[in-house]
């Protein structure tokens, strides 16, 4: 009988061993699950339309945490599910709640907010359907897209007023937070920082900024060149990121590419091509003083329009053209629905 118990007690303690080194393993991944790297971004949709079930929406956290901000929400849910099928929440300590499902519990637990670039709806259609059954947490836009979003969405017609502003009843889900245009401020529930910078489009659109210690990653909503808009804005991002250069790390950047170099310029409507994107990116590689910090920042390129019409996939002609046009060694990668992203 003495044998048993001392040989259930070492048992025993054999596996409070091994949890206890597991919970300090698992920490120490959190802490620094891959050398060299800041931030991780899940795609939970890449296209610039007219494909519903994948429009413009990623997650970005920082790796020491397990909070993510969404960047634009055209595809929410059925981004989180494909994402999950896809493994791309593997790293991810996820907090365990029973009453959930899965994807359920990336968007109560994890998503700790909305940063919306530009008010069109294939950058909040996701928000918007998922919202009844979201739980509370911050958007975060320059005033005239919060404006747009109150005016067009939450208004009793088109959508119920989950926010905490416009028509009442509010029901006061979403709390609605203005960003000052270059003036950083805290996400909340995350360690990651935002500026917000006006962008050239059909109707105002944003590029964010974001900052955790000494690295930066900028996610860019949708925009047309600064020759053919004339307004200058995007030389305005590309100035800002090459001062903080001198003291940070640019990880990576999302921008779009809605078009191939076909397209005329009097039909852009606020988009790039590769050679748009490739003189705008030529003009801030000008900029960069050690053009070396250069070679490790990913280029991730999104909002490709998805096409109905047979032939090439506009990808693989984008993707051709972009690399025709790459004399600087730029490092671009296609967004992929689904996919998780260390940079």
């Amino acid at each position: 009988m003495q044998i048993k118990i001392v040989l259930a007690i070492k048992i025993f303690c054999i596996q409070a061993l091994t949890l206890l080194f597991s919970c300090q393993v698992s920490a120490e991944k959190l802490a620094s699950p891959i050398p060299n790297s800041a931030f991780e971004l899940v795609v939970l949709g890449e296209a610039g339309g007219i494909q519903d079930g994948n429009l413009s929406a990623f997650l970005l956290r920082a790796l020491s945490e397990p909070n993510y901000i969404a960047l634009d929400a055209g595809t929410l849910v059925n981004g989180i599910n494909l994402a999950l099928s896809n493994n791309a929440f593997k790293e991810l300590p996820v907090k365990i709640d029973n009453t959930l499902s899965p994807a359920g519990n990336i968007l109560h637990h994890h998503i700790k907010g909305y940063l919306i670039s530009h008010g069109h709806l294939d950058h909040v259609a996701g928000l918007l359907i998922a919202s009844p059954d979201d739980n509370n947490k911050p958007i975060y836009a320059l005033k005239s897209v919060n404006q747009i979003i109150s005016d067009s969405y939450f208004n009793w017609q088109a959508w119920p007023n989950f926010t905490n502003r416009g028509i009442s009843p509010r029901l006061n889900k979403y709390q609605i937070i203005d960003l000052v245009p270059q003036q950083a401020i805290n996400l909340k529930g995350t360690q990651l920082t935002v500026s917000a910078f006006s962008l050239s489009h059909s109707i105002e659109s944003t590029a964010f900024v974001i900052e955790y210690q000494n690295n930066i990653f900028v996610y860019f909503g949708d925009t047309g060149p600064d020759e053919v808009e004339k307004e200058g804005k995007l030389a305005t991002v590309w100035q800002y990121l090459a001062k903080q250069m001198q003291t940070k790390k640019l990880r990576g950047i999302v921008i779009e590419v809605s078009f191939n170099n076909q397209q005329a310029d009097e039909l852009l409507f606020g988009h790039l091509t590769p050679k748009w994107l490739m003189s705008e990116l030529s003009y801030f590689y000008s900029l960069v003083e050690k053009k070396q910090k250069i070679e490790d920042m990913q280029v991730i390129i999104s909002h490709i329009k998805y096409s109905l019409k047979s032939g090439l996939d506009p990808r693989d002609i984008i993707q051709n053209e972009l690399q025709l046009e790459n004399t600087l060694g730029f490092n671009f990668k296609l967004a992929k629905q689904g996919q998780r992203i260390i940079l």
